[in-house]
């Protein structure tokens, strides 16, 4: 007998890469909220993805098809970010030996401006005033000028796409879904699940200060979530309702989440919670899935834990 078998077996087994780590992500039931009769309330942990948040699958999505169509010329990409796609990004761009450029309203999360920059990503602060509309204008001004892949993720039909296998993992573990909740940023992840549950309520989270709704474009707390025009992708058919969530209540159920639920959450799963939870008032015996795009660690310095924000 060879004693030197088991170590020969452990040899050939293959390891899984960091990259393995985006994707199947954990649903849990949320258990210390009230509920109409017969419902049930189940949240998909995004942050649990390598680079902490949902924008990890845009990430791998939107960098491997553009390689597949050489669209990546000179080794370099560019994208305007909050900073969940630019860390997603810098991921990919990490395993494929690229270069990337992101431009970032200076005032946004520094944690996850510091992420980014730990990951090799250089970083352009933008005037916070002039907004994500400036971010990505100045964002395709540098790939014209230097012939950079821009990944242009407000308007880049591999966005929705993106998300198929996220649908498909809900599915999956949640079986029967009566409403799905998620927050609209840039709207592909929302556009992605919708198109996958179309039996199902579809709802789209927004904060006050974005346009969905019909409201004027002015500034807000809640982070990763807001547009200033309607994106390109997002099908107005797909929406069953748009909700529209103010900072206070994101912050809120931020909050409560972290007293009730144990769970550490970014703003933006604030929202898309009490949105989840508006939902479910007119429903009975049904389970409703929200997304929880990121977690809270990344905007301690955006006192995401001060409801009034002092």
């Amino acid at each position: 007998m060879n004693r030197f078998a088991h170590l020969q077996i452990l040899t050939k087994k293959k390891g899984k890469t960091p990259a393995d780590l985006i994707g199947n992500t954990p649903l849990v039931e949320l258990k210390h909220f009230p509920l109409n009769k017969g419902n049930r309330l189940f949240a998909k942990l995004e942050f649990y993805n390598l680079g902490g948040s949902v924008k990890d699958r845009l990430g791998v999505n939107i960098l491997e098809q553009a390689l597949l169509r050489g669209d990546i010329q000179n080794g370099t990409v560019v994208e305007a970010t909050a900073g969940n796609t630019g860390i997603g990004l810098a991921l990919i761009c990490q395993q494929y030996g690229l270069k990337l450029r992101v431009y970032v309203p200076e005032k946004f999360s520094i944690e996850k401006q510091s992420i980014m920059h730990a990951l090799g990503a250089e970083i352009v602060n933008t005037p916070t005033e002039k907004g994500m509309l400036f971010a990505r204008e100045e964002a395709l001004k540098f790939a014209q000028e230097t012939g950079a892949f821009y990944t242009n993720q407000f308007e880049s039909a591999d966005n929705p796409s993106s998300y198929d296998k996220l649908a498909k993992e809900i599915k999956r573990d949640a079986g029967k879904v009566d409403a799905i909740v998620a927050g609209a940023g840039s709207g592909g992840t929302f556009t992605g699940l919708a198109k996958h549950f179309k039996e199902s309520h579809r709802v789209i989270v927004e904060p006050e200060g974005s346009i969905l709704n019909g409201g004027e474009s002015g500034s807000h707390r809640t982070e990763g979530i807001g547009v200033e025009k309607w994106p390109v992708f997002l099908d107005k058919d797909l929406i069953d309702a748009v909700e529209t969530i103010s900072d206070i209540d994101a912050f809120t159920r931020v909050s409560e989440l972290a007293q009730k639920e144990g769970l550490l959450v970014g703003s933006s799963s604030g929202a898309a919670l009490h949105a989840a939870l508006k939902t479910q008032e007119n429903m009975t015996d049904s389970n409703i899935v929200v997304i929880f795009p990121d977690a809270a660690e990344r905007y301690l310095s955006q006192q995401i834990f001060d409801i009034k924000g002092e």
